[in-house]
């Protein structure tokens, strides 16, 4: 059961996240950032949140130093909308899933172009 209401509540939190992100944050660092997942803690004290930037290596950097001077106003947001009686601390997270699939989309296309693959 607290599995259930943990995966319920990280939907929650991920929807508010992708609002305010995407509508609300006015820091120049952050950049173009999708939330991709969140997971919650059992006891719901802790939400890793799985991000993916846009850009290179540094405008991840800068995005990720945007998200965690942000971390207060984002909590606050949480607690308001998801009406949580204790806000989850936000753990940060880049999601290494796209870049691998575009590598392994990049892998297959030269397989099937020559029918050799890579040398």
């Amino acid at each position: 059961m607290a599995r259930i209401r943990a995966s319920r509540v990280g939907e929650q939190v991920k929807k508010v996240l992708s609002q305010v992100l995407q509508q609300e944050m006015k820091d120049p660092r952050i950049g173009f950032v999708t939330v991709t997942a969140v997971e919650m803690s059992g006891d719901l004290q802790q939400a890793k949140v799985f991000i993916s930037v846009l850009g290179g290596s540094d405008q991840r950097e800068q995005t990720l130093a945007g998200l965690e001077k942000a971390k207060g106003f984002l909590r606050t947001e949480i607690g308001r909308r998801v009406q949580l009686r204790h806000t989850p601390e936000l753990i940060f997270k880049f999601d290494e899933s796209i870049e691998h699939g575009q590598h392994i989309s990049k892998l297959l296309k030269e397989v099937n172009r020559d029918g050799r693959g890579p040398q």
